[in-house]
């Protein structure tokens, strides 16, 4: 139990220093290579902070635990609007680009809405099982190739922008690219080092607790593996980088379905619990809620209120959850 709390001492602080370290390193990036820092949150920044997840479920599969793994990437991406981009928007309001309100916010909703069909195949195609195949996983995978061409073809189309964008924002730190590169993979490592430590930390504890393994995939693990994507928002937010805060989040829920579970189901066939279906619709329900935001109050803009509003909206999906046990 002690070694239980050291690893999430120890976790939470290598999850601070990590974040601080990418967003630095990351801005820097954006800047001398003239590339949009939405891009950077995209793609180096939610390919990072997605890694945990991608670490818990491969190793779930692979332990048999389908639960955690589904669970974990479901329960991830509400914590990343509900709680993450709530708590981000809270610190500063966070103004969003007219490409990401009409296109990888739908793109992360069409994302879960798939979840929902490939887990439910009893309802859509009357055989006697639910779960995510390799068929489905080869499927997701192929979506996510789709999405890397498209953000290839975004970081060429924004150099222009971006170029003014370092011209106004004095506020950037640039670094050597050695400098630059070192605090984004430095970064990067405390990051999953930091959540894996947590993560293994919280699980410990909340098996000795007698939590069942769903309830810990949705919570405790969900959330740990959230942990990166929290820090780098709330200090690229501090930061001002609404750019980074919001393509971390975003990107990180494109990441999390299409490549962490399409992967994992790759590997292994992941059985799909009909219970799931509540979380899946919330996950569903809060990606549509964050695009109606966007035309909500100031357009294209996550005010302080709507955060709360969010964050009250996740505490309230926690406390479902306990109380469903």
């Amino acid at each position: 139990m002690l070694l239980a709390v050291v690893f999430i001492v120890v976790g939470l602080v290598m999850l601070i220093g990590g974040a601080e370290g990418l967003v630095r390193g990351a801005a820097s990036l954006a800047a001398r290579l003239r590339i949009s820092p939405l891009v950077i949150g995209l793609t180096i920044v939610a390919f990072g902070t997605s890694a945990p997840e991608l670490t818990v479920n491969l190793i779930a599969a692979v332990q048999g635990s389908a639960d955690i793994g589904i669970g974990n990437v479901v329960g991830s991406n509400i914590a990343n609007i509900l709680l993450i981009l709530g708590v981000s928007s809270m610190i500063v309001p966070l103004t969003v680009k007219r490409g990401t309100v009409w296109k990888e916010i739908p793109l992360a909703l069409l994302g879960v809405v798939l979840l929902f069909i490939m887990g439910n195949d009893q309802l859509f195609d009357r055989v006697d099982f639910n779960a995510v195949t390799r068929t489905d996983g080869l499927a997701l995978m192929s979506l996510f190739f789709i999405f890397v061409y498209y953000i290839t073809g975004l970081a060429r189309s924004e150099r222009a922008e971006a170029e003014a964008i370092v011209t106004v924002e004095d506020d950037v730190m640039q670094y050597t690219p050695l400098i630059s590169g070192a605090l984004t993979l430095g970064g990067l490592a405390g990051l999953v080092v930091g959540g894996r430590l947590l993560v293994d930390g919280a699980v410990t504890l909340a098996e000795a607790a007698g939590l069942s393994e769903a309830l810990i995939g949705l919570t405790i693990v969900a959330v740990g593996t959230s942990l990166p994507e929290l820090a780098t928002s709330a200090v690229a937010a501090i930061r001002g980088h609404a750019d980074i805060a919001i393509g971390n989040v975003i990107g990180s829920n494109i990441f999390n379905v299409f490549w962490v579970l399409g992967l994992t189901s790759t590997v292994l066939q992941l059985p799909f619990n009909p219970a799931t279906n509540v979380d899946v619709l919330v996950s569903v329900g809060s990606t549509a809620l964050l695009f109606g935001l966007m035309f909500l109050g100031k357009k294209r803009q996550l005010e302080r209120w709507q955060g709360a509003f969010l964050v009250l909206l996740y505490a309230g999906y926690i406390l479902y959850l306990v109380l469903r046990g």
